[in-house]
């Protein structure tokens, strides 16, 4: 995850209500229930507007797609934080979720999500799934989300929260996410929630011709950037650095 930076396509239409209408009714029932958090939802989404709109030249654009920012004000980011931090779930800053992790910054989300161009028909893997939001933000915009958790506890407690939830459309597994998921391969698009020392290429070699992915890039403490990856139809990959960011470190087994 990541703190405010220092200065980051509209994605398809039919499929998505489909897909994602058990998250929806259950946020519905969330929202009603839990009315408290509505103006602080709200105070969220006007912040990541202000981020992106304080960064726009590094991002090159001044609004993100109003999908991405729909699912933003629709996932209920309070259940996906221990619950002595819920008073603040909202706020546009990183989050402890235990075990030395983090819940990303709401602006950094929203915008991994919006480089990403994703469709309501693409699948997507995500490396580090920490408490799931970012797959739940995911999972309202494409039709399958395959999610990798290198810390068990993590991936069994996200996995529980999904499925709470009604996200049907996220599986999570609880790997090493360096190599990918061969199984699952070739993706349309590739999220990496952990600073990585290079790009790892069993996760260009998964992405799909014409696939994008978004991963930082840097040492633990050191100055990392965000960088878009493109996948050309023809096996071409080509990059490209978005903005300086400050996750948490890529871990792999021993």
């Amino acid at each position: 995850m990541t703190t405010r930076p220092s200065s980051g396509w509209r994605a398809g239409g039919g499929r998505r209500a489909t897909v994602a209408s058990a998250a929806l009714l259950f946020v519905a029932v969330c929202a009603t229930a839990a009315d408290r958090f509505a103006s602080a939802r709200a105070r969220m989404i006007r912040e990541i507007e202000g981020d992106v709109a304080f960064t726009s030249e590094d991002i090159g654009k001044k609004t993100l797609d109003p999908h991405v920012m729909r699912a933003m004000a629709t996932v209920p980011r309070h259940l996906f934080v221990p619950s002595p931090l819920q008073g603040v779930a909202y706020e546009n800053r990183p989050l402890p979720i235990g075990y030395g992790q983090t819940i990303s910054q709401p602006y950094i989300v929203a915008l991994m999500t919006d480089l990403l161009r994703i469709g309501s028909d693409d699948t997507v893997l995500e490396v580090g799934t920490g408490s799931g939001y970012q797959a739940a933000v995911l999972s309202m915009l494409v039709q399958k989300v395959y999610t990798m958790e290198i810390v068990e506890p993590l991936a069994k407690q996200a996995s529980a929260r999904l499925r709470q939830l009604g996200y049907q459309n996220v599986t999570v597994r609880h790997a090493d996410g360096y190599n990918g998921w061969k199984e699952a391969a070739p993706f349309d698009a590739i999220i990496v929630t952990a600073a990585a020392s290079h790009i790892p290429p069993p996760l260009i070699q998964q992405l799909k011709p014409g696939g994008r992915m978004v991963i930082p890039v840097g040492a633990p403490f050191l100055t990392q950037y965000l960088i878009f990856v493109q996948k050309a139809a023809t096996g071409r990959v080509t990059t490209r650095q978005v903005l300086p960011v400050q996750f948490v470190p890529l871990t792999r087994t021993k």
